[in-house]
This record gives structure tokens, sequence and C-alpha cells, in this order.
């Protein structure tokens, strides 16, 4: 009995606007092309909804076009047609590489919080019977300090029955605000908290 040869459908028909076959260039997607990839802060490209827009930019000229001018100046730049501000009449938008874009903004974003939040604080101690010496040399590290952008958190441990010279560790506290009025600004009044007195001192704004 002779054997039957194998079916072969032969190639599979492909549909215009299909993705099984090349049908040109495409731009690039909002989600950054990768599966489970977040979605873009911005409109880009084909995902641009508005009729016109308003390019702005370096890179053209400024003015209103309609959406398949601005796709098209900005394939022939090959950068992508970025949409910045949706709630504009017309939506502004700008041509520039998209990827380069999100980093420089992440980056940003990431430097001015690291400018918030970055507050260092030196801790300086003293006794309530502490000598002009030991105040002077502690007095010289808290000048370079606020020299430096930092905060200054002096406090005077009271140490058994030295709480009976409260009175005392603040006399002591003010002075030390007082020698340092050139370079810092008192945040923080002497306040007894515990076995310690504690006045806080900021950096002068250049």
């Amino acid at each position: 009995m002779d054997k039957k040869p194998p079916y072969n459908p032969g190639p599979r028909p492909v549909h215009a606007g299909g993705n099984g076959g090349n049908n040109g260039p495409r731009g690039p997607r909002r989600d950054g092309g990768r599966p489970g990839a977040k979605q873009a802060p911005n409109n880009i490209n084909e995902h641009i909804r508005a009729r016109e827009v308003r390019l702005v930019g370096d890179n053209v000229t400024p003015g209103i076009y309609s959406i398949h001018e601005a796709l098209k100046i900005a394939e022939e730049q090959e950068l992508d047609l970025v949409e910045i501000s949706p709630n504009a009449e017309p939506p502004v938008c700008k041509i520039l590489d998209y990827q380069k874009y999100l980093y420089q903004q992440k980056k940003k974003a990431k430097e001015i919080k690291a400018k918030a939040t970055k507050v260092v604080v030196k801790e300086i101690r003293f006794g309530p019977q502490t000598d002009d010496h030991d105040y002077n040399f502690k007095l010289k590290h808290a000048i370079g300090f606020l020299q430096e952008g930092a905060k200054v958190k002096a406090y005077v441990f009271f140490k058994g029955r030295s709480i009976l010279f409260k009175e005392q560790g603040e006399v002591l506290l003010l002075r030390f605000a007082n020698d340092l009025e050139e370079y810092g600004k008192v945040e923080q009044m002497p306040v007894l908290e515990g076995k310690r007195m504690i006045i806080m001192l900021s950096p002068k704004k250049k």
C-alpha cells in the first residue's frame, strides 16, 4: 500500500493590518515593547489622539501641525512624537528620543528627592561643668559642621544629682548658640528631655 505524502498547508495568508507579516515600520509602543512593562507616562506617536498638535523645541519650527504632519517630521528625524502637555489646546508635543527623555526625567526626580531628604545632624555633648578648653574645642567642631551644611544638635547630659544644675546647662547652651550666631540659627530653644537639655541649630543660608 502506497504511503500518502505528508500534508503541507503552504504559507499562511497575511491579512492587511494583521500581525502575521511585515507591513512596514511601526512606531515604538507606549509600553516600551516589553510584555508586562508599565505603561509610559506620556502618549507618544500613534497613541496621540488629537487631530492637531502644537510642536515646540529646538529641532522643529514651532507651530500648530496636523497629527499626520507631526508624525512625519518625527519619522524623518528617527525620533518620537511625545505629548508633554495633553490638557493644552491643542496638546503640546516635542520630537525627541523618548527613552532618553524618560531616563533624564527619572534621574532629575531622583536628584530632587535626594536633596530633599538628605539632612545631616551632628551631635555635640556637654556636661554641666564643661570647662573653657573643652567648650572651645566643641565650638570649633560645631562651626565646621554648620559650614558643611549640617544641623547641630547640642545637649547637656545631666548625670545623677547634676540635674540640679539644669539652669547652668541652659545658660551654657544659650552661650553656645550666641557664639554660633554668625554660622547658624536656633531652630529649637533649650528644652529638657529626660536627662538631656537639647538645643537645635541649622546652618544659615549663604
